[in-house]
């Protein structure tokens, strides 16, 4: 009876065992799911993986940055409304010890982008930004607003004047309105940068070097040289550094 009773305790506790195994399984199963998810709709992850523990989260700004008015179906966007409550999750969010922000994007529009800056340069924690394909027009502020940034060579930023979409009433007022806009601009990208505002906008207004608009194209050294990006540098710069500031402030 002994044996039989012994032969059904470790039955159980083989089933238990298995029962706890795919339990396991499916929880983190679920969770790679949700990340996956993250990453699809929004390019957004934590990455906790390193050795050294520390808890970063990423967050990707593509394509054009969408404000007020939905961008076409078929184009590639970053929705404010998505990265300003993210945004504070990570500032409320005591695990979170750093921020890194990947930027491939054509520019967008104007208040969203600055917004998208302001928050940036508002948190409590490290950020680091990495400028790759590019980081045209709004773009600019949101590479700047990070405390590092870092571009890769093969990485191009345009600087450009303010464009305006749809009706244009051509009064003074307008003129005077759209320079206040840019003054905002140039006035945020020279107080997170090393580029003196009269330089941005001697850059602003170049004409000789893009074809069909008034401005300049800064390639990764050239953006570091004019003192806008801190550093020529990749993925593994922009890591490195950024587990290096988070240190810090241990």
């Amino acid at each position: 009876m002994s044996e039989n009773r012994y032969g059904e305790k470790r039955e159980e506790s083989e089933t238990g065992m298995k029962l706890q195994n795919c339990e396991t399984q499916e929880s983190e199963n679920k969770i790679q799911e949700s990340t996956n998810e993250q990453i699809k709709d929004m390019g957004q992850v934590v990455l906790n993986s390193n050795s050294r523990k520390h808890k970063v989260e990423l967050l990707t700004i593509i394509g054009e940055v969408e404000g007020h008015e939905s961008s076409p179906s078929h184009s590639k966007t970053t929705k404010y409304e998505h990265v300003l409550p993210k945004l504070a999750i990570i500032e409320d969010d005591e695990e979170i010890e750093g921020l890194l922000i990947l930027l491939n994007t054509v520019g967008g529009d104007v208040e969203a982008g600055l917004a998208i800056a302001e928050m940036i340069a508002s948190l409590s924690i490290p950020t680091v930004s990495l400028v790759l394909g590019g980081g045209h027009s709004i773009g600019v502020p949101m590479a700047v607003s990070a405390d590092y940034s870092f571009a890769v060579p093969s990485a191009t930023m345009v600087i450009h004047p303010v464009r305006s979409n749809g009706m244009f009433i051509g009064v003074t007022q307008t003129y005077r309105n759209m320079e206040k806009i840019q003054d905002r601009i140039t006035t945020f990208i020279s107080e997170h940068s090393k580029a003196s505002q009269k330089r941005l906008e001697e850059l602003m207004l170049d004409t000789s070097q893009l074809v069909k608009d008034v401005g300049t194209m800064l390639e990764g050294k050239e953006a570091v040289k004019e003192g806008l990006i801190d550093e020529v540098g990749g993925i593994k710069e922009a890591l490195a550094k950024l587990y290096e500031m988070i240190e810090k402030e241990c």
